[in-house]
């Protein structure tokens, strides 16, 4: 055995990256087994410590063997090696990182919160695992972390399978790895104590507060500290009444806001959505309030005929606009409108509303097609957001777009799919809905941009 417990290694993993001390760094640790390896780097190197949340896809009748691995911004790689060397079938694989889709929106929620990550933009971002077998999960924190903008990316793991360390190499700037061992067969074996670690003492080693621990010693790197008046004026978890049922929804309007964007997604969970939550953290750092809420109950969304009611779903947004107007954080406070799938149509069906109060709309991989006769009537601003390799939504909305009389622009994101999963991708979108969204819902209506 190499080490007696996990804290242990990361003790001699601080030691083997003590070259790093000093400079402007961000400890990262994988969940479950690499956070409290990574609290030892952190307090060594005087860093603050985050998460970066991946979650591995397994092989189906041996879940410990990651084929692959999702993670944070929609990052998904699958090893067509290891997949076809394990005999796995297409759609065992679809299911398989279904699943881990699933599991790790529920790590997102649970660690992360609503609240934002720590910085790693131009800083040096060392990501810690337990051990690592494959390097799947690795490598995928790896491309979140460069799609953040982190300066340097350094993988730093107590022990490791030599092949992974060679794969590794080849997206990290630096591997950090004390124990190589020739023959490698599990992480386990390398521990005198690798009992399962529990979401609740993540959470405690994280600080207690089910987010990102800055404070973890403040030395050189650290997070700076929040500004007066930085907090949140409004956050908490909201009912919105809607004819005969009740929406929930998460309301976060930071103090000084310019305006509020509202999240409408078609299938329902918009306020779990991780890529509508990652997008919504980019709008309120960039001094924008945000509404996610369920367009759909529980029941519904599993109803395709209620999925695609763009009547339904566009009179519920406009009933959650009136509710948020009535709200003290909401009062007196432009408008804006995220869409993604039917929901875009149900923001521009919301919009063409006589007297509506939606000051821009943008959509994300939507269907604004489906708005149908109403285009016409939208006087919103109104971005289109497609994926440059979405050909099928992109047509839609190029016709869409044909069809809208208020100032618009029809934006391409080079590389990205329906869901804009690879690298950066979301980012992009962040980006110029922030960009939109300030723009807009500072000026007049229908003044800026002009069409096409």
């Amino acid at each position: 055995m190499a080490f007696r417990n996990r804290a242990e290694a990361g003790q001699r993993l601080a030691q083997a990256v003590q070259h790093l001390h000093g400079t402007d760094v961000v400890v990262l640790g994988i969940p479950r087994g690499g956070v409290p390896v990574a609290v030892e780097v952190a307090r060594a190197l005087g860093a603050p410590l985050d998460v970066v949340v991946v979650h591995k896809v397994g092989v189906p009748w041996q879940p410990e063997l990651a084929i692959g691995a999702v993670g944070e911004c929609g990052v998904s790689i699958v090893n067509p090696e290891l997949v076809r060397a394990a005999g796995v079938e297409p759609d065992e694989l679809a299911a398989a990182q279904d699943q881990a889709w699933t599991e790790l929106e529920r790590r997102i929620l649970l660690l992360r919160g609503d609240r934002p990550r720590v910085p790693v933009a131009g800083r040096t971002a060392i990501i810690v695992d337990d051990g690592i077998a494959t390097g799947a999960t690795a490598a995928v924190a790896c491309e979140i972390v460069r799609a953040q903008g982190a300066a340097r990316v350094v993988v730093a793991s107590p022990v490791a399978a030599g092949e992974a360390v060679t794969a590794l190499e080849r997206v990290a700037d630096e591997v950090v790895c004390p124990v190589r061992p020739g023959w490698f067969r599990a992480v386990g074996q390398w521990y005198s104590d690798f009992s399962e670690m529990a979401d609740e003492q993540i959470v405690a080693l994280l600080g207690g507060t089910g987010g990102a621990a800055s404070g973890v010693a403040g030395g050189p790197g650290a997070a700076p500290a929040a500004e007066p008046g930085a907090r949140s004026e409004s956050d908490a978890e909201v009912t919105i009444p809607a004819g005969s049922v009740e929406l929930a929804g998460q309301l976060t309007v930071p103090a000084g806001a310019a305006g509020v964007v509202v999240f409408a997604h078609g299938s329902g969970s918009s306020r779990h959505s991780p890529r509508n939550r990652y997008v919504a953290g980019i709008l309120q750092r960039a001094g924008l309030g945000t509404l996610l809420f369920d367009l759909l109950t529980t029941e519904e969304e599993g109803d395709s005929a209620a999925v695609f009611n763009i009547g339904l779903l566009g009179g519920r947004l406009v009933q959650a606009i009136g509710w948020l107007g009535r709200q003290a954080a909401g009062t007196g406070l432009p408008t804006g409108v995220f869409g993604a799938s039917t929901g875009a149509a149900a923001a521009l069906w919301a919009a063409a509303e006589p007297d509506s109060p939606i000051a821009a709309v943008v959509s994300r991989g939507g269907r604004p097609d489906l708005a149908g006769p109403r285009l016409r009537h939208v006087s919103a601003p109104t971005l289109l957001i497609v994926g440059g390799r979405d050909d099928f939504v992109a047509d839609l909305n190029r016709a869409a777009q044909e069809r809208l009389r208020c100032p618009n622009r029809l934006a391409v994101v080079p590389g990205a799919r329906h869901l804009f999963e690879e690298p950066g991708a979301l980012d992009t979108v962040a980006r110029l809905a922030a960009d939109w969204f300030t723009t807009h819902l500072r000026q007049p209506t229908g003044a800026g941009a002009a069409p096409g």
